[in-house]
């Protein structure tokens, strides 16, 4: 199959190239840059010049592929626009895809959230079948405002788009790993001399290895039905105290409780401070089944001892 990727270069980018060159797949990669066209092709990829601004040219290299995996996102807009304006762009980019894709039954497999869709108090881990809840003014400056980028998504399986999205975990965790959460948060206690969790540290955290992660996105180009969401989740959750302790232990510094508090939340976490609060149980059980995707590589407090995240002084 040809496939068009566009993220080729970010953290889960490299790991999706591989996989899909390594299963028989021929790949072009969307690049920008002459360093990233070194790297892809490096990997055994073809390059593409352009820029996910640029609809036109989006719509053209999907029209030239059998299928399209898409991990790229607008960052550039968060500094003048916020989540909104990002949440805008990249509306517009799916509803490009599905132009390019339209009755053809070729896949599209774009990467979404667990943290966006805005389950809070469902009382059971959320499963694939779980919509995305509409975003709205409400939301604006949230991660739920993304939510209609994953129900455009969704329905493009309409108009005859094999179109499916993998919700990805809040952490993705590799030896490749530097902008994720988890560096922030070993960076957060290496400044602050101690490991902070939200109150109790009892709201749950998936995460997911950034290798499994792109066997499924594989998967879902190769199987998956239209107009599914997948769960790129290694298991239901980890307590946000646990992952904090496990933080603690390596660095030798406590891991502490920070007050649920307005004031208190920010002065530790800054900008993370309305995420971490998040209780995000999720289940795969949908995903393993339907697509046979099963985790292979180290789970996450297993793979804080990969001399990545904590390299000998």
């Amino acid at each position: 199959m040809r496939v068009f990727v566009t993220g080729g270069t970010g953290h889960i980018g490299p790991y999706i190239i591989s996989d899909l060159i390594a299963a028989g797949h021929e790949v072009t990669a969307l690049v920008r840059s002459d360093t990233a066209a070194a790297a892809v092709s490096a990997q055994g990829a073809k390059v593409r010049r352009g820029d996910i601004s640029d609809l036109d040219g989006l719509k053209a290299a999907a029209e030239e592929s059998d299928g399209v995996i898409h991990v790229a996102h607008r960052q550039d807009l968060l500094p003048s626009g916020g989540l909104n304006a990002v949440a805008a762009a990249e509306t517009e980019i799916m509803l490009a895809y599905g132009d390019a894709l339209a009755d053809t039954g070729k896949p599209l497999v774009v990467s979404g959230s667990i943290g966006s869709p805005g389950w809070e108090g469902l009382g059971r881990p959320a499963t694939e079948e779980d919509p995305a809840l509409p975003g709205g003014d409400r939301y604006k400056g949230t991660l739920r405002v993304r939510n209609i980028v994953e129900t455009t998504v969704i329905g493009l399986a309409e108009r005859g788009v094999r179109s499916s999205v993998v919700r990805i975990s809040p952490i993705a965790h590799s030896t490749t790993d530097n902008a994720g959460f988890l560096p922030v948060l070993i960076g957060l206690a290496k400044e602050k001399g101690v490991v902070g969790y939200p109150g109790d540290g009892t709201n749950l955290w998936p995460a997911v290895h950034s290798r499994d992660l792109a066997s499924l996105f594989r998967l879902a180009l190769e199987k998956g039905p239209a107009g599914r969401a997948w769960h790129g989740v290694e298991g239901d959750g980890i307590e946000f105290r646990e992952i904090a302790e496990a933080i603690g232990t390596r660095l030798g510094v406590p891991a502490v409780s920070i007050p649920l508090d307005v004031l208190m939340l920010p002065g530790y976490f800054g900008f993370l401070a309305n995420l971490v609060t998040l209780d995000l149980p999720a289940s795969n059980l949908i995903t393993r089944q339907t697509l046979g995707w099963e985790p292979t590589q180290p789970r996450l407090l297993a793979d804080l001892d990969n001399s990545h995240y904590f390299p000998a002084a």
